[in-house]
């Protein structure tokens, strides 16, 4: 609640009862349904993913713009500000938890499972199987059962390297936006953020580029075993990611071309920053521990 003074009676604004959570639920709800159905070759799947992927973007999109408003027109005080702040660390914290999951996973069948499977218990049942990381190589013989078809791994060059170029330079000038900001040089602030933007749309483009390599030519897939899918697992999570990101970040640049946020009031652009250098140190991890080992 934001406090503010009529005379000597403290006054409080507390926001009317809203609907949009439950819509934008409603919105995830059919997009999630459609998705596992589609999946699953039900081809009305494909139209409720659509349905309630514009439904969920037309419901934050109201949501985020009533927000803008409010903050906007000084209704926000140093409660809300610091319940944002809060709710922005915590929503961090969960996407951490996200990650560290499916890195656990990556180190488990690294160091675990792939050794079971290669162990004396089970040499009766996959004499040809080699116990090593990746599961591939020389002929179907490779996998368990010959369940996987042979594939080529991905080494850190040279498409990976460039990612790792283009999003720590991101950080990098995104950093020099809000330090323009701080200063009350909004033109500066504003051409940074362009920049930051745009570094992050040629990452994604250098990872759809990747990704058609690894189909077409290597014939690495999700389907590939373990490795497969632990590497396309974290790189096209950490792409949906980068692909927020890059939106809050336009979003933002939006708004400070049309005159929102000041030196001292900015914590919108400030948890879109947060959000994008904890996006730049997962891919740090990503591109030592899939790309390097």
């Amino acid at each position: 609640m934001s406090a503010t003074t009529h005379g000597k009676t403290p006054y409080y604004y507390v926001p009317a009862e809203s609907s949009h959570p439950v819509m934008a639920a409603a919105g995830l709800f059919f997009l999630i349904l459609g998705a596992g159905n589609w999946i699953n070759g039900h081809e009305w799947g494909m139209y409720s993913l659509g349905l309630g992927l514009v439904w969920w973007l037309a419901v934050l999109f109201f949501w985020f713009r009533e927000a803008a408003h409010e903050s906007e027109s000084g209704k926000y005080g140093r409660k809300i500000d610091l319940s944002f702040r809060w709710s922005m660390s915590w929503f961090i914290f969960s996407e951490v938890m996200f990650f560290g999951a499916f890195f656990t996973a990556l180190w488990w069948a690294r160091s675990h499972s792939v050794p079971a499977l290669g162990s004396l218990d089970n040499a009766l049942l996959w004499p040809d199987f080699k116990a090593v990381w990746p599961s591939m190589a020389a002929g179907a013989t490779a996998s368990p059962a010959n369940s996987v078809e042979p594939f080529q791994t991905v080494g850190p060059f040279w498409l990976p390297t460039i990612n790792t170029a283009l999003l720590l330079t991101s950080g990098v000038t995104l950093t020099i936006a809000h330090h323009a900001l701080q200063a009350g040089h909004r033109a500066r602030t504003i051409a940074f953020m362009w920049m930051t933007v745009i570094l992050g749309f040629v990452f994604l483009c250098v990872q759809g580029y990747e990704y058609y390599h690894l189909y077409t030519e290597l014939n690495l897939k999700l389907s590939s075993g373990v490795f497969g899918s632990t590497f396309f697992l974290l790189t096209g999570f950490h792409g949906f990611h980068v692909f927020v990101g890059m939106l809050m970040l336009f979003f933002i640049t939006m708004r400070l071309h049309a005159g929102h946020f000041t030196s001292e009031r900015h914590f919108g652009f400030e948890g879109a920053a947060w959000y994008w250098h904890f996006v730049d140190v997962v891919w740090l991890f990503l591109y030592v521990l899939v790309y390097w080992m």
